[in-house]
């Protein structure tokens, strides 16, 4: 059977200076987030396990994160941050791939100013070394961001890149065209899937309904595919708009539709095959 996976959650133990990036209009995120807190949501809403994503640029947040994991069963693994610029990253990326949880990479690419930051001859030569030791690459972006990850992702065709959070389309704004010429392209490069998540957030917080995003799973579900997508909750940040269940459940009832192997993959066969889990 096909395991059911969470493919994009966080944990943390808040600290102002660490997580910067919540201000006043998120305070519900400022307090720890810990597996025991995740473990019964994950339950209720049928998943065997989930993959723990980086919230800091921070190689102890990885190690942490990678703690976590070998505790509970259930974190199926991680996409953790090293340096992907520094000229030592080959080593930072032996040492912490020794752990078998390590499963991916994340940069915060879409808090850099420089809309070409992927690719920075530095940042491509980190990427490069991601192959070695197996690690699928999370790309964060917005959408003014995606030339660059079309062309990172061109570069190269044997590694996996993960598109999160549909590349962040203005959802509250209704926005559609120029992010679906966006994922339209970089979906042409096979090395590339997508997840079907953070998308309340991109939303109206207050008065968003399912049928907000019906348009633009579309369009991933015409580019991508099922066998390239995969649900995900953006646990706890999806909490600002929604409640855990109601968050799945957009995803989950849309693919109600579809037949079973292609729900299989979104809702888990994906994450596995893209994670290595």
């Amino acid at each position: 059977m096909t395991l059911r996976i969470d493919a994009h959650q966080h944990f943390w133990r808040y600290a102002p200076a660490t997580h910067a990036w919540i201000d006043d209009s998120m305070g519900v995120l400022k307090r720890d987030f810990l597996p025991d807190d995740l473990a019964p949501l994950l339950r209720d809403a049928g998943f065997d396990g989930c993959i723990a994503v980086q919230a800091a640029q921070d190689v102890a947040e990885t190690e942490w994160l990678l703690r976590l994991a070998g505790e509970h069963a259930f974190i199926r693994g991680v996409v953790g941050w090293v340096d992907l610029c520094a000229p030592d990253v080959a080593e930072q990326l032996d040492r912490l791939a020794a752990n078998p949880a390590l499963r991916g990479i994340r940069h915060i690419v879409q808090d850099e100013p420089d809309d070409g930051f992927m690719l920075r001859p530095e940042f491509m030569r980190g990427i490069a070394a991601l192959e070695e030791f197996d690690l699928a690459y999370d790309i964060l972006i917005y959408p003014r961001q995606m030339p660059a990850a079309v062309e990172l992702t061109q570069a190269f065709p044997q590694q996996r890149f993960v598109l999160d959070h549909l590349g962040k389309p203005r959802i509250r704004d209704g926005e559609l065209d120029a992010w679906a010429r966006g994922i339209a392209a970089i979906s042409r490069n096979r090395n590339v899937s997508c997840k079907l998540s953070g998308m309340v957030t991109e939303a109206d917080w207050q008065a968003w309904s399912p049928d907000d995003f019906a348009q633009y799973l579309d369009v991933a579900m015409d580019w991508f595919g099922p066998e390239r997508l995969m649900i995900g909750s953006d646990w706890p940040v999806c909490t600002l708009a929604g409640a855990y269940g109601d968050v799945i459940g957009i995803v989950s009832r849309y693919i109600e539709r579809l037949p079973p192997e292609d729900r299989e993959a979104i809702t888990g066969g994906t994450a596995a095959r893209v994670y290595g889990l």
